[in-house]
């Protein structure tokens, strides 16, 4: 006897894809470049074929150095994939709503 698997709904097949695109991701933050530069070749050393680094607002500025320091550095044959910038809306503790700009670069070994 065989047991077949439960169909997945689509907010659960939704949620697995998500979480498979997070495992190879690193947000940006305000630590120093060297932190986030080690994040990205420890999920290349553990197996992964490409990575996504995502900052934004002032971490921008970070999240290219970071890609740039990876490229020049330490990964002399890595590629650049996909760049996607855009905008997010959020909303502060006074309530009032600004933009904050966004980038995704996307990574990959060849």
């Amino acid at each position: 006897m065989s047991e077949e698997k439960p169909k997945k709904t689509a907010k659960e097949e939704k949620t697995t894809k998500t979480a498979q695109a997070n495992e190879n991701t690193v947000l940006i933050g305000k630590k120093p470049i060297m932190n986030y530069v080690v994040a990205c070749l420890t999920f290349f050393n553990s197996g992964a074929q490409k990575i996504v680094v995502k900052a934004r607002g002032r971490a921008i500025s970070r999240a290219v150095d970071t890609v740039e320091l990876l490229r020049r550095a330490f990964m002399k044959d890595l590629q650049l994939k996909e760049i996607r910038i855009g905008t997010e809306e959020v909303t502060r503790g006074e309530g009032q709503k600004t933009n904050v700009s966004t980038i995704e670069i996307t990574v990959a070994k060849p």
